[in-house]
């Protein structure tokens, strides 16, 4: 197995940093090959700009088709062609990081903005009567796991149904499925550490017992089971999802994931 992880926290001995060598060990002991993007160690750019499409850029500046010419073109900067091929490279991609303002910190953030770049991770595919691009379950990533390894320093009850920041699924829902599934990606269920502020040593230990026992089995773990756009399941072009194919009294972002 060949695994990318992408990693966002600014301090090394961090539970996030910590959680993150955990992998790398873990992995390499396995047999498996493993790559590290550290952002903060690697001074990521976050923003995009003009300067990332070089002479492809439009003026005034349109990042859509900026982005998509310059990856046509071969254009994009080194920094961010790099991460596309770590991509393209691994089969699995596990995320590191922390729950910040309820998604993921802004270095992380601007990662995405960057490299899932028009034409790479987005805008592919033919659009027509039975079709609405290749997404949702199709894309470039296609074949790729995914999965994120999140800490918040809550407690698990604040992060559930009736909890007061509501359920961790939802909160992660636009990452796991609007950032990972649309090119592609499976992606499995997510390993939360919780009461990250407040973690004993002993805790801790508990907390690395499962990752590692997570991670030996992310070749056989069952990802959640999101709806594919061009399956049948969604009314194009309206892509909405057809009646009488949610369990009964069902809302919301559940609607998207099968039973």
């Amino acid at each position: 197995m060949k695994t990318l992880i992408v990693y966002a926290h600014p301090e090394p001995r961090s539970l996030n940093g910590s959680l993150k060598d955990v992998a790398v060990s873990t992995l390499a002991a396995a047999g498996h090959e493993v790559r590290v993007s550290d952002l903060y160690a690697m001074n990521w750019k976050a923003v995009v700009d003009a300067a990332d499409f070089g002479g492809c850029a439009t003026s005034p500046l349109r990042v859509i088709p900026s982005s998509g010419g310059a990856y046509d073109a071969g254009a994009l900067t080194p920094d961010v062609t790099g991460e596309q091929e770590k991509l393209l490279w691994a089969d699995t991609v596990i995320f590191q990081f922390p729950l910040w303002w309820y998604t993921m910190p802004a270095i992380l953030k601007g990662w995405v903005d960057r490299v899932f770049s028009f034409h790479f991770a987005y805008g592919v595919g033919v659009h027509d009567e039975t079709r609405y691009g290749e997404r949702f379950g199709e894309g470039t990533l296609l074949g790729r796991r995914a999965m994120l390894s999140v800490t918040v320093g809550g407690p698990q009850l604040h992060y559930t149904d009736r909890g007061i920041n509501g359920p961790i699924e939802d909160l992660l829902f636009p990452i796991h499925h609007g950032i990972l599934y649309y090119p592609g990606m499976e992606v499995l269920p997510p390993f939360v550490s919780y009461g990250a502020d407040r973690m004993s040593d002993g805790e801790f230990e508990d907390a690395a017992k499962r990752w590692r026992e997570r991670l030996l089995t992310l070749e056989t773990t069952a990802p959640i089971a999101f709806r594919r756009q061009n399956s049948g399941d969604y009314e194009i072009p309206s892509l909405r999802l057809k009646e009488g194919l949610e369990t009964p009294g069902r809302r919301g972002f559940g609607l998207h994931v099968r039973d």
